[in-house]
């Protein structure tokens, strides 16, 4: 029998607290989050500052704060975004 969504149970790898880096510490903090925690941080962060592109809502403009995370770049799609991260979590 097929489990249901209510029985399944979270990931334990995804809600393991992991560190930010200087970078990503700007804007999410420098206490230990999880993955989900973190991505979700950044979304606010990116809705306060409007920083989704106008024109493609798939793209993320990086401002000051944000381009370390990004490795530097100007842009980044919303996909591209959490391969940018695991770089910056320890």
């Amino acid at each position: 029998m097929a489990e249901s969504k209510k029985d399944k149970k979270q990931d334990p790898a995804l809600m393991k607290p992991l560190q930010p880096s200087n970078g990503l510490a700007a804007i999410v903090g420098s206490s230990p989050l999880p993955r989900t925690e973190v991505v979700s941080k950044v979304w606010e962060y990116i809705k306060a500052n409007n920083l989704q592109n106008p024109v493609n809502k798939r793209e993320i403009l990086a401002d000051d704060k944000l381009r370390p995370a990004f490795g530097g770049k100007d842009k980044v799609s919303m996909f591209e975004m959490n391969k940018h991260f695991a770089q910056h979590l320890s």
